[in-house]
């Protein structure tokens, strides 16, 4: 990805930043856990995040694996149900700008990272779940589909009610490739933008973060907490949290 133009900017990053909302026609934005951390789902890779932290000598990377989901499912489950699924999570400022910009037609997609559906639970059609969703699940053996309720209110491994196989979440684990076609909207759709915002994600994960390689629009925005990789090559950086930039953004949300 070359760098993104960098024009003269005023000294006001939120001011600036409206200026390229209201001069963007084809806006892509490229998400990971810190949008969803102002509706009470915790992130990953902070110092506090969940990957910093160890349960019974195993690391949330290995038990998020798929081998460790063929090899000890009972023990991937209660994980996933106690530290991934937060189901009764809503969406935050972030979503809801996101859902108001597809409206007026003004965001062509959304990429996220996450899995836990906050994007389309807003109202957004135009998402591509990089790494699928805690909303989807399938029986292994026979293909059926099941809500989220399948894996919330059974206990130890959730099975088939027509098999008897195991249900799967449509989550890509560790050792997992991200559904083909998922990535190859993912892409299209960033490099025919003409602003791309990457927000709340580190860029430490592949292939998701080389996505950006395919942007060759006019404004590049980085919204995060923490540096990023894509920072020397932005238009504009704002060091903050991605919910309290949307919410201060023109027009005001509804509450």
């Amino acid at each position: 990805m070359s760098p993104a133009r960098k024009p003269s900017l005023p000294q006001d990053p939120m001011t600036a930043l409206q200026k390229m909302i209201d001069q963007s026609r084809r806006i892509v934005f490229f998400g990971g856990a810190g949008v969803s951390t102002a509706s009470g789902i915790p992130d990953f890779r902070s110092r506090d995040g969940l990957y910093q932290q160890a349960f019974g000598g195993l690391t949330p990377e290995m038990i998020l694996s798929k081998s460790f989901f063929y090899l000890h499912p009972e023990m991937f489950f209660d994980f996933y149900r106690t530290r991934m699924v937060y189901p009764d999570a809503r969406p935050n400022a972030a979503h809801r700008r996101l859902y108001l910009w597809e409206k007026e037609d003004r965001l062509r997609g959304i990429v996220t990272q996450n899995i836990d559906g906050l994007h389309k639970r807003a109202g957004n059609r135009r998402v591509y779940e990089l790494h699928g969703s805690i909303f989807e699940n399938f029986c292994l053996d026979c293909g059926a589909v099941y809500p989220l309720d399948k894996i919330i209110r059974s206990s130890g491994i959730p099975r088939c009610d027509r098999c008897g196989g195991v249900v799967k979440p449509s989550v890509t684990l560790y050792g997992e490739a991200p559904d083909k076609y998922v990535c190859i909207g993912a892409c299209r759709e960033i490099s025919n933008a003409d602003t791309l915002i990457v927000a709340g994600t580190s860029l430490s994960v592949e292939p998701a973060a080389s996505f950006l390689s395919y942007f060759s629009g006019e404004r590049l925005v980085v919204i995060n907490r923490e540096p990023t990789s894509a920072d020397r090559r932005a238009t504009l950086v704002l060091r903050a949290d991605v919910d309290q930039v949307m919410a201060k953004l023109s027009p005001p949300l509804d509450p």
